[in-house]
């Protein structure tokens, strides 16, 4: 199938209908939603995208009197199944920041990552932590890209899978540091992370909620989280400021998007009820213990960060691929 590509004035245009649209529609859908309504996640089960979102649909299901099913579909075919639905609000997907940059990655995706989908919201964001074997050689990560500069093409990471988040933050972690590391796909985060822990990859991305316990057990060591700040589950863990890579600074986001030409009153009223939804203090403190902070963004502002994002990582993949 031939690639779909987006120019950057049909982003903006986009994304300037979007937040006009939203900011004209106050009144909820009449009788929206009036059926069951299913999320799409292109990630397998029990990885982060999939915890956080089956903890939303229990409330959106509750708010709505309707059943909400989440439906673990991996890879570009899930993606692919939302960009083809009716868009009647009734099929929804929740994916990670790795959807934005998609199209860079595979030039023959069925769709447009950017123009077949509206954003509807973000919900969380979460912080990556580098991680290797516990027993593994590097201690520090200095020590690993020594490593990685010394042979190149020799060390390899583990990814959740083309596009994800953690796949993302590997290849940045590859811009900045000037090294040739080759990805090794896997069907989802905890098989990237026993690739790591059995050391047939050198290193990779997780998240606290997905590696956490593998961490504290020694299994995995981490070697730097990649927000501004250490986290509270893993304080004697450096940021990358602190471990001496200060340009590395890299937060994951989860978000709910619906089917391009979805009619904007249900647009408008998804996000207003998504964004009330994860606001909730219960799913806060059901979280914050898995480094995952809710921080719930409705569809104009975060139109802007899709973005934002897909102009910078479509860079980024394209200066990786160029050196």
């Amino acid at each position: 199938m031939p690639m779909v590509t987006t120019t950057r004035r049909a982003l903006l245009a986009g994304a300037g209908a979007l937040a006009l649209d939203l900011g004209s529609s106050g009144a909820r859908a009449a009788g929206f939603p009036d059926q069951t309504v299913k999320i799409v996640v292109p990630f397998s089960a029990g990885s982060m995208t999939d915890i956080v979102v089956r903890s939303l649909a229990e409330k959106l299901q509750a708010a709505w009197g309707q059943n909400v099913v989440v439906e673990n579909r991996s890879g570009v075919p899930g993606t692919s199944s939302v960009a083809r639905a009716a868009p009647d609000g009734l099929t929804l997907l929740f994916t990670s920041n790795g959807h934005v940059v998609l199209g860079a990655i595979n030039k023959n995706l069925p769709f447009d990552p950017i123009a077949d989908f509206v954003p509807v919201a973000k919900v969380a964001t979460t912080p990556g932590i580098l991680i290797t074997a516990g027993d593994g050689p590097y201690r520090t990560l200095a020590a690993l890209i020594d490593a990685a500069k010394a042979k190149p093409g020799a060390l390899t990471y583990a990814s959740a899978g083309v596009g994800s988040a953690t796949g993302i933050a590997a290849e940045l972690f590859k811009k900045i540091t000037e090294t040739n590391l080759v990805m090794v796909a896997h069907r989802g985060l905890p098989e990237a992370n026993t690739s790591v822990l059995r050391g047939d990859t050198a290193m990779g991305f997780t998240f606290f909620n997905v590696g956490g316990d593998l961490i504290r057990a020694g299994q995995l060591r981490a070697l730097a989280v990649t927000g501004n700040a250490r986290m509270s589950q893993l304080p004697d863990v450096p940021t990358f400021a602190e471990a001496g890579l200060s340009e590395f600074v890299y937060d994951a986001w989860f978000a709910m998007f619906a089917p391009a030409h979805t009619p904007p009153e249900i647009v408008a009223q998804l996000a207003r009820d998504v964004t009330r939804e994860a606001a909730a203090p219960d799913l806060a403190h059901r979280f914050a213990p898995q480094g995952a902070l809710l921080t719930p963004q409705p569809g104009p502002a975060f139109a802007g960060t899709v973005r934002e994002e897909a102009d910078r990582y479509r860079k980024l993949v394209q200066d990786a691929s160029n050196g």
